[in-house]
């Protein structure tokens, strides 16, 4: 399955393992809740999806490679200690704990968090010393003499053989044991993750035009070569620092990332065309509806991995105006109902009190990605200078204590915010009619809208500023290219063309 069902199915599962009766007993028993084991190719990123499950599930996780421990550091040290049975007295070997064991324990500590998910990588790739040890853990849960806590989940990971030489297959009577989740890449799941986690434009273009080049590993005279989900998104990083920093990414930097040097030489050279093809069409321009006739025209009889690349800039540059129209919008919400709180308790400090003290409690336990702590800390900002100005008015003219004029206060200030949101809305409009109208005079109803359109759909930025917000062209083009047998045939054409397209390079 894809990682997308993958991760549901670990949510359902940790859903149904945390699950408790009325007696604060699991409904599951520790021993019948099976450890999930993720099988699937290197750099997919199961890593990520266990981020993303711990903070949605508001749990704990500890991660682990496994491959780094030795036998000594996953089961303890042995000592001897003195003990009596039936009068005797013997010296019987135990165990320091185990120092993942005691990172669990650490973590509760640390987070207050007595529930959450102990995740071991690379599973199957453990040293021979390591292995007897690692399917006992798998079995029974305990490292040594010491056991996982009740309440935590432990989730595994490894690669099927074909990926790694070093890799040891598991027993039945321990796969008996387990909950085995079979993962495989897939590009069109991972570009809707790419959206929300801000990937380069351009690596989007280039992959809509090169699908095969998204996941690839293989065997040479040189070696390995491969590109994975991983390196791509670490690319990212990298690309939008380089052209903060006015650097360029050359051949050389990019098979760095993408170890494989037909893709990674392609993607370079990808690169240039589209700073080219930017500065030929005026990309800033085309969605503030600047353009003129002769850039119509040269699109209309432009290669079609150009007319594609155009539609991927504008779907990438549109991304940015979807993305600020989000965090707008979840900004007046927060600060919506924490100004509702407020009323009930008539009391803004203490309203501030409470989401700083459950913002900190959140950052303690790793529950907020970086993106939500920012915007967390926007909305606190926001209150807390409401509560600034109106203690400085109140100075200035001798009143105090909660009244109808604080209130009334506290919503004229919210009002810009909402201003402000209807503004974001407003650009946000502007750029994506302007971004239609300059396709339908270039296309009217052709592959690249669809195109164009199949993008806004996988956006979940998009998607959700669609739903709030009516675009009459976004229906037009909707009903007219996307239902049924027509979507069909323009995607079975753009499959047609990529095909040819990838026959012509080889």
């Amino acid at each position: 399955m894809h990682i997308k069902r993958a991760k549901q199915e670990i949510l359902d599962s940790i859903e149904a393992y945390l699950q408790k009766d009325e007696d604060g007993h699991y409904l599951i028993p520790s021993f019948r809740q099976r450890p999930i084991l993720l099988m699937g190719p290197p750099g997919i990123g199961k890593t990520q999806i266990m981020e993303q499950i711990a903070r949605k599930c508001g749990i704990a996780l500890v991660s682990y490679t496994i491959t780094h421990h030795t036998r000594q550091s996953a089961v303890g040290l042995p000592f001897i200690r003195e003990k009596v049975y039936q009068d005797r007295t013997c010296s019987v070997t135990e165990y320091t704990m185990s120092e993942i064991i005691a990172s669990v324990y650490e973590k509760m500590e640390r987070t207050g968090l007595k529930e959450g998910i102990l995740f071991l990588d690379e599973i199957n790739c453990v040293s021979e010393t390591l292995a007897p040890t690692m399917l006992q853990f798998l079995q029974c849960k305990m490292f040594g003499n010491q056991k996982v806590p009740e309440g935590w989940i432990i989730v595994a990971a490894g690669n099927p053989p074909e990926y790694n030489k070093s890799v040891r297959e598991f027993d039945i009577v321990t796969l008996d044991r387990l909950k085995r989740i079979d993962i495989e890449e897939n590009y069109n799941v991972w570009r809707e993750y790419a959206y929300e986690a801000g990937i380069d434009p351009v690596i989007l273009a280039y992959l809509e035009l090169r699908k095969s080049h998204f996941y690839r590993v293989e065997n040479t005279v040189d070696g390995k070569q491969f590109v994975t989900a991983r390196g791509w998104e670490d690319l990212s990083e990298l690309l939008k620092v380089y052209r903060m920093l006015g650097k360029k990414a050359d051949r050389e930097v990019v098979h760095q990332y993408l170890q494989n040097w037909e893709v990674a030489k392609e993607f370079a050279n990808y690169m240039e065309l589209y700073e080219k093809y930017k500065k030929d069409y005026g990309l800033e321009k085309i969605v503030q509806g600047v353009y003129s006739k002769e850039t119509l025209e040269k699109l209309r009889f432009a290669s079609f991995d150009e007319r594609f690349s155009i539609v991927g800039m504008l779907s990438g540059k549109l991304c940015e105006f979807f993305r600020a129209y989000c965090v707008e919008d979840e900004k007046t919400a927060r600060l919506y109902d924490a100004l509702k709180n407020c009323k009930e308790k008539k009391d803004l400090e203490a309203v501030i009190r409470e989401r700083r003290e459950d913002y900190l409690a959140k950052k303690r336990a790793d529950l907020l990605s970086g993106e939500a702590e920012k915007l967390e800390r926007a909305v606190l900002e926001e209150l807390e200078s409401y509560s600034r100005q109106w203690q400085l008015r109140t100075e200035k003219a001798g009143d105090s204590g909660w009244g109808g004029a604080e209130f009334a206060f506290i919503k004229e200030r919210f009002s810009l915010q909402t201003k402000q949101r209807e503004n974001v809305i407003d650009k946000t409009m502007d750029a994506l009619e302007h971004t239609f109208c300059f396709l339908e005079e270039a296309f009217g109803e052709s592959q690249e809208m669809a195109a164009f359109l199949a993008e806004l759909h996988t956006n979940g930025d998009s998607i959700r500023f669609l739903r709030e917000n009516d675009c009459p062209y976004y229906y037009k083009y909707n009903k007219g290219l996307l239902f049924d047998e027509r979507q069909k045939e323009i995607l079975t054409e753009m499959e047609n063309l990529e095909k040819s397209i990838d026959r012509s390079l080889n």
